[in-house]
Order: structure tokens, then C-alpha cells, then sequence
């Protein structure tokens, strides 16, 4: 290399050393081109789609690790000083660290679209599939964290500095555990929470909760926190600890199926199968009912009043609630229609009384 550049008549060394860095530069960008191509070469069409989130993944990455690894190796060959030297080998091994760090995270998140592709969440009956996604969510956040502290380890045991106080921090390791472990104990318990929920699963993400007065869906399983998206679009952020110290109501823990209720309130003499009729024949000409549960009883009567229960299943909580809905206004409607005698009221029995007599 030393003899190619004195054959062209480049003698400074860092003119030497910056043309050297830009082929390195596009050596790695070649050889990343070639790794795809190649990849698309030997795999069939059908099997081209993982190829695909691959580059995806890999998308804006130049594999900074191969032209850094050869800038390395060459850079002893130039005729630079021992001090620029050795801190040019400390920044391309700094930027090796760097680079094989961001590779293994990127290579992490492309297992996670595999098997998210594998496991669709999108269809009905999705139980199996959010059970293995939230432990997937969860378990590559641990490996992420566990992979950038490796490589900011190994980057900072490249200073001398931090090196020769490697055996002081080994020896108090015990002492500073513990300060560590009493002044972060709610975090290491939220951590232990989190580990216990992804393989517990008594929540999984997409299920719906009733959760703080609130119902909606498990939008978020982090390290140390929870975020469910209420119905209403708002987003209610609870410590991960919640889920496993307090009582809540997970409405999808088996099944995304759920049964929804609508209470009618009337007077005694509606006729009850008029009624049921209806309610039957409402529930026939929507698509929202799964057609697995309906019932119509009467669950309680009063002095004023008669309560009414109509039971209908659905296939999910949102749809549940949207048959309630239309459940309640069509009942309401046909009684106000065909028996609208038979709504609540108040009666009011006056009887005149004779004169008083002496």
C-alpha cells in the first residue's frame, strides 16, 4: 500500500491516510450492496419478503464496521506519529464498538418483524398471537438494553482511565450494590413486574381493560410502565407494578369474545314476549351480535317499575358496546311506538271525600 501511494507521488501521510479512508468508505459500501443482492440472488421469489424487512432495517446503514476494521488493521502501515497513531486506533475501534452495537439492535428489531409477521395480531381470534407478541415486545427491550450496556462497556474499558480503576469498582461492587439496590428499588421492582407480566401475561398488548374508572386497550407494555389508550383517544400511563399489586378487569383475558348488557326500565303491563320478539329480531338483522348468547329476563321489579335485561354477545369489547347501543335506542323506539303506555310512570289515585258531618 506504502509503495502503491510513492509510485503515484502522494508522500504526505494524511493525504495517504484520507485517500485510503474514502475507498475503505466505498469498499463497505459495496460490499452491503452485494450482501443484499446476493441474498435476493439465492432466495426464491415467495421468500424475498424476509429479504425485504431485512434491508428495511438495514436501510441508511453502510456497515461502518468493515471500512473501520480495514482503516484498523492498515493504519501501524502509515507514517504518522506513535500519538495520532494510537488515538486514530482508538477512534476506529470506538466506531467498530459503535457500529457492531447498532448492527445487533437493528438485527433484534428484524427477529421482531419476523415474528410479527409471523403472528398476525390483525385477525378476529388473535389470543395466541398477542400472547406471543407481548413477551416478544417485552423480551426485546431487555436484549436491546443488555446489548447497548455491553457495548458501552467495551467502549469506555478502551480508556486507561476507566481500566485502571477496573479493581477498585470490582471490589466495591458488593457496597454499591446495595446503595444501588435501596435507592432503586421501585425501578428494579417495575423491571420484575415486567418480566412477570411478559410470561404471566395477566394483560397482553392490544387486550381490553377497565382500568381507574376507565376502559380501553393495552397500548404499551414498557420496562417500567404501562400506557392504555382509553376509548376516548386519551392515554392513561400506569407503573407496570399496577397490573400486578391492584385489581383490574382484563374484558379479553381468555377470549376477545364479551358479553354486553342493556337495561330497560318499564311499566308492568308491557307485553314481555312482544318484547323478546323484538329484541330477537334486531339482533338477527345486525352484524354486530357473533350469534353465540341473547336473553331477555326480567331481573327485578319495584313499586314503580319493572327491570328488563337484554343479554347479546359480540366478537370484541368495541363492537359490544356498539350493539348496546343500538340495542337500547331500537327497544326504545319500538316501545314508544307500539306501547307507549307501558314507559314509566307515576300514578296518582284521588278519591273526593263527603262533607264532614258534626
Amino acid at each position: 500500500m506504502i509503495e502503491y501511494f510513492d509510485s503515484i507521488g502522494v508522500e504526505q501521510p494524511f493525504i495517504r491516510l484520507s485517500i485510503f479512508a474514502f475507498f475503505s468508505f466505498i469498499i463497505g459500501v459495496v460490499i452491503r450492496y452485494a450482501f443484499f443482492k446476493t441474498l435476493f440472488v439465492l432466495n426464491k421469489k415467495d421468500d424475498r419478503e424476509l429479504i425485504r424487512i431485512l434491508e428495511h432495517r438495514f436501510r441508511g446503514s453502510v456497515f461502518l464496521f468493515i471500512p473501520m476494521l480495514i482503516m484498523h488493521n492498515l493504519i501501524p502501515n502509515f507514517e504518522l506519529s506513535n500519538n495520532l497513531s494510537e488515538w486514530l486506533l482508538l477512534i476506529t475501534e470506538s466506531l467498530i464498538i459503535a457500529s457492531f452495537t447498532i448492527v445487533a439492535v437493528r438485527l433484534v428489531y428484524f427477529l421482531q418483524d419476523v415474528l410479527n409477521r409471523k403472528y398476525n395480531v390483525t385477525q378476529t381470534d388473535n389470543l395466541k398471537q398477542r400472547q406471543v407478541i407481548t413477551q416478544v415486545i417485552f423480551i426485546r427491550k431487555i436484549v436491546i438494553f443488555l446489548i447497548v450496556m455491553i457495548g458501552l462497556s467495551l467502549f469506555l474499558l478502551q480508556f486507561d482511565g476507566v481500566r485502571k480503576y477496573g479493581a477498585t469498582f470490582l471490589t466495591s461492587a458488593g457496597v454499591a450494590g446495595i446503595i444501588i439496590g435501596l435507592a432503586a428499588q421501585k425501578t428494579i421492582g417495575n423491571l420484575l413486574a415486567g418480566i412477570q407480566i411478559a410470561f404471566t401475561q395477566p394483560i397482553k398488548i392490544g387486550d381490553a381493560v377497565f382500568v381507574e374508572k376507565e376502559w380501553g386497550w393495552i397500548e404499551e407494555i414498557n420496562l417500567t410502565y404501562v400506557v392504555v389508550k382509553i376509548w376516548d383517544q386519551r392515554r392513561l400511563v400506569l407503573p407496570i407494578t399496577y397490573f400486578t399489586e391492584q385489581t383490574f378487569q382484563n374484558w379479553t383475558r381468555n377470549s376477545a369474545d364479551i358479553i354486553g348488557s342493556v337495561f330497560l326500565f318499564t311499566d308492568y303491563t308491557v307485553p314481555i314476549d312482544a318484547l323478546r320478539k323484538e329484541f330477537e329480531s334486531i339482533l338477527a338483522t345486525t352484524d354486530l351480535w357473533n350469534k353465540n348468547a341473547q336473553v331477555l329476563q326480567v331481573t327485578d321489579c319495584t313499586e314503580k317499575t319493572m327491570q328488563i335485561r337484554l343479554l347479546m354477545s359480540a366478537k370484541d369489547s368495541p363492537t359490544a358496546w356498539d350493539l348496546r347501543c343500538l340495542i337500547r335506542e331500537k327497544m326504545l323506539v319500538f316501545i314508544q311506538q307500539n306501547y307507549p303506555d307501558a314507559l314509566p310512570k307515576t300514578r296518582l289515585e284521588m278519591h273526593q271525600l263527603g262533607d264532614d258531618k258534626d
